[in-house]
């Protein structure tokens, strides 16, 4: 992305209802505040939807935006969306992008955008990220994309990012990649973003506690055998095995930690992991089921419906914008 003729580098956000409102304004704050601390226009941006006008995002607020048929020229295009992407996947988008393409601009998402951008056939043999939520997803759409679970990926003309406060990574990235290390940090530092993490770092950084909140190791080692067996269940006996716990001593961290049994948090991974394939791909809910352990499918939908108020063929249709319900966090098998 290094730029050598024009000193402004262009950026367009193409963004669709119920975009993540701070993941977006997280990526564009880097490029303010390089351009204040230097007195330079180095960048410039703009804000563009399929049909302009104002853009309501997930949180309520809504950013006002121009018509992708009035848009600028520009250098790097992000395409940035939330739930439910593939409403806005059209033709009128597809071409938009696919125009900027051969232009030369590289072509970036934040959130689940590359979800549009591989339905425009754009990382077709190229790596990209969604937020880890939609990785199952994603993988089971399009399998000519390698998906990973990184914070963002730079691929070349082909850029993305899971979202979040990654975002600001993201930006402060580019601006490192266009105008050098001087100029980033001191962005960085401008923003109060005091460690710029790079690509290799991951969404969910193993032993990670946010809140600083640690439980034990025994209760960690089970959760994760039963996250990396979500397809083939091992039994709970098994699990405290592996472990090297007793049955009731691993009841006991699970009352005490999770406010569940093993069991019970077993299978609520397993339907999280389901809702998510429910809820944003096509696949059949027999194919589902399997795919999250279930060998019936009547068993499935009764235990799905017991979780989350509605058997899986109606969430399909009606649970596909009410992410208020969603579970979470959601599970997903580990790659191989």
């Amino acid at each position: 992305m290094e730029r050598d003729a024009d000193p402004v580098t262009r950026v367009l956000v193409v963004v669709a209802p119920s975009f993540n409102m701070a993941a977006t304004m997280g990526f564009i704050d880097p490029f303010r505040a390089a351009n204040y601390l230097d007195g330079k226009p180095y960048f410039k941006w703009d804000f563009a939807s399929e049909t302009g006008g104002p853009c309501v995002a997930s949180n309520g607020a809504e950013i006002a935006t121009v018509a992708l048929s009035d848009v600028p020229s520009a250098d790097i295009v992000i395409v940035s969306t939330s739930w439910t992407p593939e409403k806005h996947v059209t033709q009128k988008t597809e071409n938009a992008l696919r125009h900027w393409a051969r232009s030369g601009a590289t072509l970036g998402a934040l959130d689940t955008g590359a979800f549009i951008l591989a339905q425009a056939g754009l990382l077709k043999g190229h790596r990209a990220t969604v937020h880890y939520e939609h990785i199952d997803a994603f993988q089971e759409l399009y399998p000519d994309v390698e998906v990973v679970e990184n914070l963002f990926v730079l691929d070349g003309n082909r850029i993305s990012c899971c979202g979040g406060s990654a975002a600001v990574d993201f930006g402060l990235q580019i601006v490192q990649g266009i105008y050098g290390s001087a100029l980033a940090n001191a962005a960085a530092r401008y923003v109060f973003h005091d460690r710029l993490r790079g690509p290799s770092e991951m969404q969910q950084p193993q032993g990670s506690e946010p809140l600083g909140t640690t439980v034990p190791a025994k209760l960690r080692a089970a959760i994760q055998a039963m996250e990396a067996n979500l397809e083939e269940p091992v039994p709970v006996p098994e699990i405290c095995r592996k472990v090297g716990i007793s049955h009731r001593q691993l009841d006991r961290l699970f009352s005490t930690f999770i406010k569940k049994t093993p069991a019970l948090y077993y299978r609520d991974i397993r339907l999280d992991r389901a809702r998510g394939l429910v809820t944003q791909t096509e696949l059949p809910i027999a194919e589902v089921a399997m795919a999250s352990g279930f060998a019936s499918q009547v068993h499935f939908s009764r235990a799905y419906k017991q979780r989350f108020g509605l058997p899986p063929s109606r969430d399909r249709i009606e649970g596909r914008v009410p992410f208020e319900f969603r579970a979470w966090p959601m599970h997903r098998k580990p790659a191989s």
